[in-house]
């Protein structure tokens, strides 16, 4: 990553369970976290990723803002879901321009939704391995109704969104900041959060395969709280390994190990979906992240179906904090949680 001088944004992460703030500085050619924070969203306030409750989403993020101490009023946030689609297709070589011009013309035939209903974004990868002709594009449409509902949401905050991400870009941003990318080297990134899932295949540090799963860490308190017989509350205590009285721990595992398998076959189909479209290319090996990776069993779960090593991301590998400020042990437990805002805190202004 290049460091220019361009104005900082607050990256702002709203998941369907909770609201993360991070604001990142650039100091001496790194980064360096000036804040962080979090506060919980009432459930149904977002459902599969669309906005159910503006009015309790604007007050959280309000109050989270005021409580940081926030200044800046620029905002980087992103989006996931139905409504956002991904492809990775082929385009004859041509500019940037060019490519402009034509782009809208060549995903009608990629994306599900009338194109006058969607904003759309690109990326050139590069030529073609198979064909010098053409060139690898990263093609992104998000539907406008559902970015707008976003937009309007932070405008009512008072805050200004001047970069719309996508979950996964957010994450992958992170890992090339954080680890890098070896020549030829393919690695799965596995966000996996409360309501969803989403997998981003990088081979020489580019997207080839994405895919949003629409299951997560819910699962673990339906099975609990329906086995159980708790309410949410002790479900969730629980299912990150917390001890209730009267409640045999024994059971738990076994409950939690069932909601794990399920996990683990969901993102061992689309590991295997990307293993069938490709001719040589297999995953070597898988970066987890989110609130759901924290789960003690969900690690050795996912290397024992996917057979390959599997490491949570440090997304503050690279990021200088003073520990007086920011407590080593905190930012070491939590750190899954933040990474899609650590992703979009460090956009800057001017970033495509």
């Amino acid at each position: 990553m290049l460091f220019q001088k361009k104005k900082d944004l607050i990256g702002i992460d709203i998941g369907s369970s909770a609201v993360k703030i991070v604001h990142l500085k650039e100091s001496k050619g790194r980064f360096e976290l000036a804040t962080l924070g979090m506060s919980l969203l009432p459930p149904e306030a977002i459902v599969d990723n669309a906005i159910m409750d503006s009015s309790t989403i604007v007050e959280v993020v309000k109050g989270l803002v005021e409580s940081l101490k926030i200044k800046t009023k620029n905002v980087a946030t992103s989006i996931s879901g139905h409504s956002v689609i991904i492809r990775k297709i082929q385009m004859p070589i041509m500019t940037e321009e060019e490519m402009e011009s034509s782009i809208k013309w060549e995903a009608e035939q990629y994306i599900p939704f009338e194109i006058s209903e969607v904003n759309l974004d690109f990326q050139q990868l590069g030529p073609d391995e198979n064909d010098n002709s053409m060139v690898n594009v990263i093609l992104v449409a998000a539907k406008k109704d559902f970015v707008n509902d976003y937009v309007a949401l932070f405008k009512e905050c008072g805050l200004e969104p001047l970069v719309m991400d996508i979950d996964c870009f957010a994450v992958e941003n992170v890992f090339e900041t954080s680890y890098g990318m070896a020549e030829e080297e393919v690695v799965a990134l596995i966000d996996m959060g409360a309501s969803s899932m989403n997998v981003n295949v990088l081979k020489n540090g580019a997207s080839v395969f994405t895919r949003d799963i629409q299951v997560g860490g819910n699962v673990y308190n339906e099975e609990i709280q329906k086995r159980l017989g708790v309410d949410g509350e002790t479900a969730d205590k629980l299912k990150f390994g917390t001890e209730v009285d009267d409640i045999e721990p024994e059971r738990v595992s076994e409950i939690i190990e069932d909601a794990t398998e399920n996990l683990a076959q969901e993102l061992q189909r689309s590991i295997d979906f990307f293993a069938a479209t490709t001719a040589d290319e297999k995953v070597q090996k898988v970066y987890i992240t989110g609130g759901v990776s924290k789960i003690p069993s969900v690690k050795p779960a996912l290397e024992s179906r996917l057979g390959v090593a599997v490491e949570h991301i440090d997304p503050w590998r690279q990021i200088a904090h003073n520990e007086k400020d920011f407590d080593p042990e905190y930012l070491n437990t939590m750190g899954p949680v933040y990474t899609v805002a650590v992703g979009l805190a460090m956009r800057r202004m001017g970033d495509k």
